[in-house]
């Protein structure tokens, strides 16, 4: 074995390798070429290259000797059958993972916390702005009040399972090349629990929780936007075996609002204005979210004109103040006029620059451009 071939060709790596690196690489041929593994037929003799060339190169006087003399230095001083240089269970873990080898076995199941639920609530535009108290129901697992969460029949106790004899879990040797591993695994008959119900409860069947229909009070805080969300801690399903319950996350969702649009923490509304009121000016009447305000148009005003109505928006959820009310006007052209309403237009449209309106155009829309400024 191993006659002529040199350990640092063996395990792929330069001579001035460091102790890390030299384990790192070994660690991977290892799990490569572990008869467990791999099923070449000469997968074992490699695997033994390997943990030979490993033995001597990870020992700092045996790879000393070995870089002196070669392999002069280091005969008879290795066991290549036994191993007995290898950390067994760093090895094996490395592997298969840490289920062998008995050093990290797994007690019997604990406290489990209960399910995270995420539900959603429909507001009216107003009570996003100005926030509300709001009932739900949710649907949750809660410790059944019969048995009280032990899933066994009230006057009645769990037993110790006797296949775990309570630990929760079971154990298999598995032989390898390394000799023999403990291969720790949840008990099948207990389910890891560690413990058998002989006579289930008859509320809850032995599952310690029961579906229950909950009512809870949701404050909604003013100024919550579409697709936020709030939590209602340990308002979740309850845990079992004494742990703690989980969270109830509500997403909010908002109902349109037929004259408002929302943006952030502005409010937008278009004004309808006839042409009198844009080009002689008015004081109009503008609703809000806290009643009426009047706002005054001033003479000339134009199709998209902004006004901002201040402190007249949604309020700030993280900090304090509110957004404003944003007024846009949309000055309407009629269309449909009298013949005395279309003369008094034509008159006016001739007073715009001494000419009669021009006939290959539009009526209305000559009135239109003069009104929009086109």
């Amino acid at each position: 074995m191993t006659a002529t071939r040199d350990y640092y060709e063996i395990l792929g790596v330069d001579r001035a390798a460091s102790a890390d690196e030299i384990k790192r690489t070994f660690y991977k041929l290892a799990r490569q070429y572990h008869p467990d593994v791999n099923k070449e037929p000469d997968a074992a003799t490699h695997f033994k290259e390997i943990n030979e060339a490993y033995q001597v190169l990870s020992d700092p006087e045996k790879r000393a000797s070995y870089d002196r003399f070669g392999k002069a230095g280091v005969n008879g001083n290795f066991d290549a059958g036994g191993f007995s240089d290898i950390p067994l269970n760093d090895i094996f873990e490395t592997i298969f993972g840490a289920g062998f080898g008995g050093a990290r076995s797994r007690t019997r199941r604990g406290p489990q916390p209960g399910a995270h639920l995420k539900t959603t609530l429909t507001l009216e535009f107003e009570e996003a702005v100005f926030g509300a108290d709001k009932e739900i129901t949710v649907p949750r697992l809660e410790t059944c009040p019969a048995c009280r969460g032990s899933g066994a029949e009230p006057g009645t106790s769990p037993t110790r399972c006797p296949q775990c004899r309570g630990t929760g879990e079971v154990r298999r040797a598995t032989q390898s090349i390394f000799g023999q591993f403990i291969n720790v695994a949840p008990c099948p008959r207990c389910g890891g629990e560690g413990e058998i119900i002989a006579t289930p409860c008859h509320q809850c069947g032995g599952q310690k929780r029961v579906q229950e229909m909950r009512k809870l009070v949701v404050k909604v805080p003013a100024g919550v936007d579409e697709g936020t969300q709030i939590r209602l801690q340990a308002e979740g399903e309850s845990g079992t075996g004494g742990g703690p319950s989980g969270h109830l996350y509500v997403q909010i969702a908002i109902k349109p609002h037929p004259l408002f649009q929302r943006d952030n923490q502005d409010l937008l509304y278009t004004l309808p204005l006839n042409i009198a009121q844009a080009a002689l000016g008015d004081e109009v009447t503008v609703p809000t979210l806290d009643g009426d305000e009047t706002l005054k148009i001033p003479a000339g005003t134009q199709h998209g004109k902004m006004f901002r109505i201040k402190n007249k928006g949604v309020p700030n959820l993280k900090r304090s103040g509110r957004g404003d009310l944003i007024v846009t006007t949309n000055v309407l052209v009629p269309t449909h006029l009298s013949e005395k309403q279309k003369g008094l237009l034509r008159e006016f449209a001739r007073t715009l620059d001494g000419q009669a309106p021009n006939e290959d155009k539009g009526f209305f829309d000559q009135i239109k451009d003069a009104i929009m400024g086109g």
